[in-house]
């Protein structure tokens, strides 16, 4: 539903609506259409009166493994491309910031990069026992401007923030919990984000989507602080030569 490529799919039940990442070949890594369709389909959301929830995870074993390899050479070479993953970037973190609706994320698998992003970016998190986040942007030379230095340090001090930024690391399911960036492991996450999502779709739809909203004015305004600043950055980064010899490096063939 929504018009949207195939690489994200929704999916309606009664008010609730299931929102799948949807390339598991590849893990669900991050091509041009799943961020063009993860751009748009906030708005799509916020537009569909019916709604009332959404539940967010990824198809087969990932949430998702980040940025594709391929994806990341186009973003290097073609400039139109990378102002235009820019700007959907942005859309993606103001998009959700400013969802009308409470967004339940269900971690089935790693969630890396961008994933890593929309699992800050949910109001509730379901995890994985065997599941993990991780931020690797400046691990492949670049800024992180829809990642998790946005978000995290409104989630967990500020020195765990930089330690995991700046690192990659990878944050396992407990320590996610621990930290604030998850709410609960789940054998099943998925069925627990949508019986939690139901939960919340049963409350009053006037104070639900008021409380989410002024909950969400702190991460608006921590948000718009910085991803000016962190779009020019991460601009600059895709051109630099240390993100080239990294991105070739990672598409070279496997010997």
């Amino acid at each position: 539903m929504y018009d949207l490529p195939p690489e994200i799919d929704v999916r309606a039940d009664g008010d609730l609506r299931i929102i799948t990442l949807n390339r598991p070949d590849s893990l669900n890594s991050v091509n041009d259409d799943l961020h063009v369709g993860l751009a748009h389909v906030w708005s799509r959301l916020a537009e569909d009166r019916s709604a009332r929830a959404a539940v967010i995870t990824g198809a087969g074993r990932a949430f998702s493994a980040g940025g594709d390899f391929g994806y990341l050479d186009e973003l290097r070479q073609d400039a139109d491309l990378r102002a235009k993953t820019i700007l959907h970037g942005r859309e993606i973190v103001l998009g959700m910031a400013r969802c009308r609706i409470p967004v339940v994320a269900a971690v089935n698998g790693p969630a890396v990069g961008l994933g890593c992003s929309l699992v800050a970016l949910s109001d509730i998190v379901y995890i994985h026992p065997e599941a993990y986040l991780a931020d690797p942007h400046v691990q492949v030379g670049l800024v992180a401007a829809d990642g998790g230095p946005l978000t995290w340090p409104l989630q967990m001090s500020l020195l765990q923030a930089k330690e995991y930024a700046l690192t990659g690391a990878r944050i396992p399911a407990q320590r996610a919990v621990d930290l604030g960036l998850a709410n609960h492991i789940a054998d099943d996450p998925v069925a627990e984000a949508i019986d939690c999502a139901k939960r919340i779709m049963a409350l009053p739809r006037q104070a639900v989507e008021s409380t989410k909203r002024l909950l969400n004015i702190h991460l608006e305004r921590a948000v718009l602080a910085t991803l000016d600043y962190a779009n020019t950055a991460e601009e600059q980064s895709f051109q630099t030569e240390d993100f080239r010899n990294i991105v070739a490096k990672l598409n070279a063939p496997k010997k």
